[in-house]
């Protein structure tokens, strides 16, 4: 009886792994592989402030305008690396970010003067940033439309193990020297650039010539109109989305901003606020997947509805929250919510752009988060200041209902547009992936990625 119960759940679990990873074609898995490695890697932004005022031993006032300039380097870095994507194609787009984020993060550890090194640490921002929509872009041009949110959910889980891991190991190499643990950073970046000159093709879709017959043409290379940064503003439903998640990314960014200020206001240590703060990313890592093929499967503006409330009420528990357990609590309800929110409105950001624009979309949907890393840490300092970190957490459960009420308005407005799922298995799945503005299954650049051969497009 036992031995039958083990089995159950052990097939359970097959069929829940395989559910979760397959399918999925072999350039996307090496892509993973790089996103991974990338945030194995990834020490710098989590170390820069201690980095800056204990080695260095500049001020807090001048870390605060360090990483500021390293958030603004990220909003210019969106919308260029967007550009870039739809120009110069993927691939390029992702060397030439890694390229350069390996040289200016061994060149941060290297300046002293206090202007070289804000300048750096801008470039550092552009340099880490631009590769977002090109990494966005290729996994919608190498994944089926059904299995995106999926595949986005995998991505966002790899950025997440990777960050865990990476904190806890960049912890005690900085206790020995920065000077190491960037010049680790960088040459962790410099193995992503080598799996993707080596392993990852162009995936770009070619534009049809102009009155030129394709038999191999796709039903989305019917909308030829060009596409620029002007089209992406004018796109309503587009813009809508990009505001809304504005919202949501500023408060997120609260975890990392105003929570441990409140913590330390009551006079919590920076270990109980990283013990919090770890709950996040062991939370995602258990629950990323289970969660998204539960969440793929329903209305994706519905789905946004219910994450924007659950990370409105986490970070708005944090006003009554007097202990380590309770900000764990708090950690836990918004995380679910960030669970939700992150794939699913990514898969919805690819739906709505254009096959031939879909770098300029992800660009500005990229920068939405950077603008918030610029924006969150000002907005929680001045709110703090002026009235109190509980004015703060009451204020981000109104900002995240307005959120909700946002995508519940959105969703009235698009009707069934916006509100069908793509996942696997549900019966009109196929009209769906023909009506979804991405690869049909016989692709070539689909085929491509599969065969590992070098792209023609």
């Amino acid at each position: 009886m036992v031995g039958g119960s083990v089995g159950r759940s052990a097939g359970a679990l097959a069929r829940g792994v395989s559910e979760s990873v397959g399918g999925l074609p072999r350039a996307f898995w090496w892509l993973w592989t790089s996103t991974l490695i990338n945030r194995l890697g990834s020490f710098v932004t989590t170390f820069l402030a201690l980095y800056l005022t204990v080695d260095r031993g500049y001020s807090a006032s001048y870390a605060g305008l360090v990483g500021s300039l390293y958030g603004a380097g990220g909003v210019v870095a969106s919308i260029g690396g967007g550009v870039l994507t739809d120009r110069l194609g993927r691939r390029p787009t992702l060397l030439l970010s890694q390229l350069l984020t390996a040289a200016s993060v061994a060149a941060l550890s290297l300046v002293t003067h206090p202007v070289a090194i804000a300048a750096v640490a801008g470039v550092v921002g552009m340099a880490t940033n631009a590769s977002r929509p090109a990494v966005q872009a290729m996994i919608a041009d190498i994944v089926a439309p059904q299995d995106r949110v999926r595949a986005l959910a995998l991505n966002f889980w790899a950025v997440n193990l990777g960050f865990a891991v990476s904190s806890a190991a960049a912890g005690f190499i900085a206790q020995f020297s920065y000077h190491v643990l960037f010049f680790s950073e960088a040459a962790m970046v410099l193995v992503c650039a080598i799996v993707v000159f080596v392993k990852l093709p162009e995936s770009r879709p070619e534009r049809p010539a102009p009155g030129r017959p394709d038999a191999r043409r796709r039903p989305e290379d019917a909308d030829e109109r060009p596409v620029s940064l002007g089209t992406v503003l004018r796109d309503g439903r587009f813009m809508a989305v990009v505001g809304l998640s504005l919202l949501v990314a500023v408060l997120i960014q609260q975890a990392f901003v105003a929570m441990p200020i409140t913590m330390g206001e009551q006079g919590f240590s920076s270990s109980d606020f990283g013990t919090a703060i770890a709950v996040n990313g062991l939370l995602i890592v258990l629950i990323q997947l289970p969660v998204t093929r539960f969440v793929e499967r329903r209305d994706p503006l519905r789905a946004l509805v219910c994450s924007s409330l659950l990370i409105g009420a986490g970070f708005g528990l944090n006003a009554f929250a007097g202990s380590v357990p309770f900000f764990a609590f708090a950690v836990v309800v918004w995380t679910v919510g960030e669970v939700i929110n992150t794939p699913t409105q990514m898969g919805l950001v690819v739906r709505l752009s254009p096959v031939h624009g879909r770098g300029r979309y992800q660009g500005m949907f990229s920068m939405s988060w950077a603008a918030a890393n610029l924006a969150a840490p000002l907005v929680a300092g001045w709110i703090i200041d002026r009235f109190g970190s509980a004015t703060l957490w009451s204020a981000s459960a109104v900002l995240g209902a307005v959120a909700a009420t946002g995508y519940a308005l959105l969703r009235r407005a698009t009707g069934d547009a916006l509100s069908a799922p793509t996942a696997r298995g549900l019966p009109d799945g196929a009209a769906r992936a023909a009506a979804d503005p991405g690869p049909a299954q016989d692709s070539p650049a689909l085929h491509t990625a599969d065969e590992g051969r070098p792209s023609t497009s």
